[in-house]
């Protein structure tokens, strides 16, 4: 009697271990085919409306570009407003507020952006979902960044010196820096990368003039911050361009102009204590003004051929978020944030320290609020 139980058991625990194998492998392969329908689909749905979704692109475009101008431009006018004049606390407020944004944006839109095209059911499991590509160029991009910003440095310096200072080379230089009074009244200022709260701002101090190597320092950051915004942009505006989905490019409209807006006063901001001439502020202003709308052109122009879901979209897209990514991440944490915080005016005065944690902590919520939308 013990032993027909025994098999009885044995019997059941076959079955239902046999139920159980066949009931995942049946769910299995079910989402399998609905990801590769996902990768498979043409755009039909209930918000996909191509001539509605090219109104709205439009429209992005217009209010893209303006948002843009507005904040790229507002700290460069500065002596038309002297409350945002770049020895201001105010100027300073605005630009941790902005920076906060740029924080949040690398790790908040473009990072997660990243992740979902690279561990996207429409690319290979091996080795797409078994390595974590995204943390990982994103790492090495921080890196790269880190050698494009102290390489640029030494390659300005060793040029610089071996001019002695006086050569066409440093010219430029020298022409802005008789702007400020003295070494000090640069100090103050709090620029991007200053010399007291970054490291290669101390040493290229000792080669050449103090004017003259906070300037140079605060140009490279300049360059390479708006060469992060420039790459992100782009793949941005593709994006939005080439989709017909209308239910999401109506959020993304307005989340992208107040991104735009912020982000131009950070680059602003950096551009304006750079002290570069006009025409040098003009083509910054303008290739930061321009990239997203030219990338939502760009995606119209592409309908027909860039499709989303397509494993080369998904890589170059992934690929190129990530990059930028760890680019924007270094540069607002390190050359912007941590110079402005490290900097005398701010280690000077505790009270508009705490205020420029809290701005920049504002700009980094509301940024990360957004991402619930775009």
């Amino acid at each position: 009697m013990a032993l027909s139980v025994e098999k009885f058991d044995t019997v059941s625990f076959l079955l239902m271990a046999t139920l159980l194998l066949s009931s995942s492998f049946r769910t299995a392969e079910a989402k399998s085919e609905e990801d590769a329908a996902k990768c498979s689909a043409t755009g039909a749905g209930e918000c996909r409306n191509k001539a509605k979704a090219l109104r709205l692109n439009y429209i992005a475009i217009a209010c893209i570009l303006a948002a843009s101008m507005i904040g790229v431009c507002s700290p460069l006018f500065t002596n038309a407003i002297p409350a945002l004049h770049p020895d201001k606390d105010l100027f300073i407020l605005v630009k941790a507020f902005a920076s906060g944004v740029i924080i949040a944006t690398g790790f908040m839109h473009v990072m997660p952006d990243s992740w979902n095209d690279l561990t996207s059911p429409c690319l290979p499991e091996s080795p797409w979902r078994v390595f974590p590509f995204t943390p990982f160029i994103t790492m090495v991009s921080a890196y790269l960044t880190m050698m494009m910003d102290t390489f640029a440095m030494s390659f300005y310096v060793k040029n610089l010196s071996s001019t002695g200072g006086n050569g066409e080379a440093s010219s430029e230089i020298g022409d802005n820096s008789e702007k400020v009074e003295d070494g000090n009244a640069m100090g103050s200022r709090n620029g991007c990368g200053h010399g007291h709260g970054h490291g290669h701002g101390q040493v290229i101090a000792l080669v050449l003039g103090n004017k003259e190597s906070l300037l140079l320092e605060k140009r490279v950051i300049a360059q390479v911050l708006e060469l992060g915004i420039v790459v992100h942009s782009v793949v941005i505006g593709l994006s939005m361009g080439a989709s017909d989905n209308y239910c999401t490019i109506r959020p993304l409209i307005a989340a992208m102009c107040f991104h735009q807006l912020f982000e131009g006063m950070g680059l602003g901001g950096c551009i304006t204590q750079a002290e570069y001439g006009f025409k040098m502020k003009a083509i910054l202003a303008f290739f930061f003004s321009v990239t997203t709308p030219a990338g939502i052109i760009m995606g119209i122009l592409m309908q027909q051929v860039y499709k989303e879901n397509s494993p080369t979209a998904l890589i170059v897209v992934g690929v190129l978020n990530a990059v930028s990514a760890g680019l924007l991440i270094y540069m607002a944490l390190v050359d912007v944030l941590a110079a402005e915080f490290k900097g005398p005016k701010l280690q000077k005065n505790i009270k508009l320290q705490s205020f420029c944690y809290v701005v920049a902590l504002m700009g980094t919520g509301l940024m990360s609020l957004m991402a619930k939308w775009a």
